[in-house]
């Protein structure tokens, strides 16, 4: 049976934002290894609607992994997803996203890490 801070992060990683934002605490952090952080909850929100945005335009996205293990505190989620371009392209991506909650089950924290894989 899957936790709450289980579910709460395996919506966010598998793209179904709307259903996690009334879990980010307003002074939540998304890491995101590489590129930056985006720190507080509407800027959050933000950026989670405009990557929906964005892959509203996509053919498909399709996970061929999707694995997540939680506790009270802290919920670890390991993706691969295939991203199939209008023009038919197709991107491969390898995911890990750890999620960080306070005692009231908000998250806190969320650290992302992704490399694109060869085709």
């Amino acid at each position: 049976m899957a936790t709450n801070t289980q579910r709460i992060s395996e919506a966010f990683s598998g793209h179904r934002f709307t259903e996690t934002y009334e879990h980010l605490a307003d002074g939540v952090r998304w890491e995101l290894d590489g590129e930056g952080v985006i720190e507080g909850k509407d800027a959050v929100v933000a950026a989670c609607e405009s990557s929906t945005s964005e892959m509203a335009k996509l053919r498909n996205v399709e996970f061929s992994h999707f694995e997540s293990v939680a506790g009270d505190r802290l919920a670890v989620v390991g993706a691969e997803a295939r991203y199939e371009e209008p023009d038919g392209s197709i991107s491969v991506v390898s995911s890990a996203d750890v999620y960080e909650f306070d005692d009231e089950g908000q998250v806190t924290t969320i650290t992302s890490y992704a490399v694109e894989l060869d085709t």
